[in-house]
């Protein structure tokens, strides 16, 4: 505010007044003279280091006149300004702006102690002081770059964050995290970054150059641009990426919660225990995607939206299902623990939020007004309206683990993932007591003491599922890192839990687990009553591990059969089904709302039965009454442009193709006097000479044909010559020569 003060002060001062000022950090315009600067004759000359406090306080505050003659060139101050006397008064103003902005790097100089820092404020005070002597606009040059210096930003990054990690959440909840993911992005554009001496100083010495490079960007394009706006000002988020955030997370993260402890941003109480009691674990869950090797969310494609997503996106045709077929990891309520239901929105805010994302399924609706649309979306989370984990109640179709994830919600049960170590707590080793007679009560072939010592085997670990404090069921299993692959040892449920769900919500657990891990196959040995299971659970005998990479490292069981099972890092296993049912629950309602527009039931059709196999849609009854029309006319309106404007392209590529060096088997039809069993064979012959009789008399109206017609060309003479044949090569010569004229003329995709 001072410093807008201070350059609105000097903004009014008289023009005379304006260019003393000019042309004092000025230089002589005389055409003899090789004076670079003016120098006041009443004090010492402006020394290089603008350091020094008392002649750079004289410099600025010295009273001169355009009379006044200078030291080093004997002409008057008049003669430094006089390239101005035809300037406009903007680019008057704009050289004092840079003044301003140079006289307070010269207060920054003075006052910093980090010798990077001072660096960087003496490199932007001689740019602006050359800026000013040639009246030219400041470019930052050298080593550092152009913004943006990392793609996705930080701000796209924690925008796909809450996506992915949020998105299945009700409107709610998702609200929640959506302000904690704005007030991160806000503190960290108030961050002021450590200098690189005090980060080494602390023993952070990992990739010093690089954070120190990041640092001066930093300080160029986000920090000093800030108070000196002759330089263009960037948002730390939107020109940072993934290395600066992970450089500076640890120390940024404690520095926000103390911040917020100590009520230093001033926040509404009720906002401030919202915080308090949510950002921990929104922060943790973020570290844990900036740290792992492969989020999604750094993957610049990364363009999902759930359907009550409040932030901007961009236009899409997609439909309505694509929007709720989202991102989803781990939830928020992880582990049994309650979600957080305590913040209200209003019901403008949520219908603000839902319109946001829902604007772009109008176009691809049809006649489904938005209306329409948000009435279905509202009636799908109003638990009032439907069946499911929102509800005490389940319907007969619902899914498998739909009754273990209520209980996981209601806190019912647990999961945790437990290992026999050095530093085992006594629940740790209980638990696996308890797990391992569920084991040898569940699998009796299996003998205890072998179940025992892979249990208790410090390689193993055990994913298990408490229950009022106690095991009632589990997956054994053992990692190999370095083959990229789990082996499932035992895997069970006490018989009196079972047929509860708890077998798939376990495995979906599992599945989640170890895509954090990064690991993303699974081998199994199932007997004959596992398989059905496992095939549920997405097991096949289809093994995509390579063979060298597991034989040796798991062992083999008489009887059993090997099944494996590949994850996918996008698929949200835990909540899966319950995506699919509530796309499946919009669809449903948007067919009924449809449904209800129909007011009149019509005969059914009778026709059928005396012989009649085919009827115009339109004489279909009621088939008007919905708003059908029949597009005869503009189809074949349409079919006639699209033949026109077909024409000269297809023209093209046959002629070509027919001067092609490798065409002569294909120029003419081929013989049956030379070929006897040819069309025995080929049922549908095509060659070059029909194809261009058929274009010349505009008899395609789609390139789908045009290509349908040119691909039997190729597969008719592979599917009568031998490969080892010149025929056979001659085809494989013109098939690429043909998608390569496609694509030249536009017709495919490159």
């Amino acid at each position: 505010q001072k410093i807008q003060q201070r350059k609105l002060q000097v903004k009014n001062y008289p023009r005379t007044k304006k260019l003393e000022k000019i042309g004092v950090y000025s230089s002589c315009k005389d055409e003899n003279c090789k004076c670079n600067g003016w120098k006041n004759p009443n004090i010492n000359n402006m020394s290089s280091n603008p350091g020094e406090d008392r002649q750079n306080q004289q410099i600025s505050t010295a009273p001169v006149t355009l009379q006044d003659v200078c030291h080093a060139c004997n002409h008057p101050l008049s003669n430094h300004v006089k390239h101005l006397d035809t300037a406009k008064e903007d680019e008057i103003n704009r050289l004092l702006s840079m003044i301003v902005d140079v006289e307070n790097l010269v207060i920054c100089v003075q006052k910093e102690e980090d010798t990077d820092t001072k660096q960087v404020y003496f490199y932007l005070y001689r740019l602006l002081r050359k800026c000013i002597l040639q009246t030219s606009r400041p470019v930052i040059e050298g080593p550092l770059g152009s913004p943006p210096f990392s793609q996705p930003s930080i701000n796209k990054a924690v925008t796909n964050f809450i996506i992915y990690k949020f998105g299945h959440l009700p409107q709610k909840e998702f609200q929640i995290m959506h302000e904690l993911a704005k007030t991160f992005i806000y503190c960290l554009n108030q961050e002021t970054l450590e200098a690189p001496t005090a980060r080494s100083a602390r023993g952070q010495t990992d990739d010093f150059n690089e954070y120190k490079m990041n640092y001066t960007r930093w300080l160029c394009y986000c920090r000093v641009p800030k108070f000196c706006e002759s330089l263009v000002h960037h948002a730390t988020v939107d020109v940072f990426g993934r290395l600066l955030l992970k450089s500076i997370f640890p120390l940024l993260r404690r520095r926000i919660l103390d911040d917020f402890r100590s009520d230093k941003f001033h926040v509404p109480p009720d906002k401030r225990t919202l915080i308090l009691s949510h950002f921990p674990k929104f922060l943790s869950m973020l570290e844990e995607e900036l740290n792992a090797s492969n989020s999604p969310i750094w993957d610049v494609d990364f363009s999902q939206m759930p359907a009550h997503m409040p932030l901007p996106s961009p236009r899409s045709n997609d439909s309505l299902t694509k929007y709720i077929s989202y991102r989803y990891s781990t939830s928020f309520a992880h582990c049994g623990k309650r979600r957080a239901d305590s913040i209200i929105l209003s019901s403008e805010d949520s219908k603000r939020a839902r319109s946001s994302a829902l604007s772009d399924t109008e176009h691809s609706q049809g006649d489904i007004s938005l209306e329409v649309i948000n009435e279905v979306v509202n009636m799908i989370t109003d638990p009032a309206q439907m069946l499911g984990p929102e509800t005490t109640h389940l319907s007969s179709q619902s899914a498998r683990d739909e009754a273990a994830r209520q209980e996981e919600r209601q806190g019912l049960i647990e999961f945790h993932v437990v290992a026999n170590c050095a530093d085992a707590s006594r629940q740790i080793l209980t638990w696996l007591v308890e797990i391992q007679n569920v084991f040898a009560r569940q699998l009796p072939r299996m003998p205890r003491d072998y179940i025992a010592r892979l249990v208790f085997d410090t390689r193993h670990r055990t994913l298990a599922l408490v229950k009022e404090g106690r095991v009632i069921g589990g997956i054994c299993f053992r990692m190999f890192p370095t083959q990229r692959f789990t082996e499932i040892v035992f895997c069970a449920v006490t018989s009196n839990e079972q047929v509860k769900g708890y077998g798939t919500h376990l495995m979906n657990h599992l599945k989640e687990y170890h895509i954090k891990q990064s690991m993303y196959h699974f081998l199994t040995y199932a007997d004959e009553y596992a398989i059905g299971y496992f095939k549920k659970q997405g097991f096949s005998k289809e093994i995509k591990v390579q063979r060298s990479g597991y034989v040796g490292y798991i062992k083999d069981y008489e009887g059993a059969t090997l099944m494996g099972c590949e994850l996918n890092p996008r698929i949200p296993y835990t909540e899966f089904s319950n995506i699919i049912r509530k796309q499946k629950e919009i669809v449903k309602k948007l067919i009924e709302k449809k449904q209800q527009q129909i007011s009149q039931v019509m005969p059914g059709l009778t026709c059928f039965k005396d012989g009649v196999r085919l009827i115009p849609i339109e004489s279909i009854p009621g088939i008007m009454n919905t708003g059908w029309k029949s597009n005869n006319e503009n189809s074949r309106k349409e079919i006639v442009d699209s033949v026109d404007s077909l024409f000269t392209p297809l023209k093209a590529i046959v002629q070509s193709m027919r001067s092609h060096s490798s065409a002569w088997p294909f120029l003419e039809p081929v013989k049956k006097s030379e070929v006897p069993n040819y069309y025995d064979i080929i049922k549908s012959p095509m060659d070059l000479k029909t194809l261009n009789e058929q274009v010349r008399s505009k008899q395609y109206s789609s390139r789908a044909q045009f290509v349908t017609d040119a691909q039997k060309i190729f597969d008719n003479c592979r599917t009568f010559n031998p490969p080892e044949s010149d025929y056979f090569k001659c085809a494989t010569t013109m098939e690429n020569f043909f998608y390569n004229k496609l694509r030249d003329h536009g017709l495919v995709d490159s």
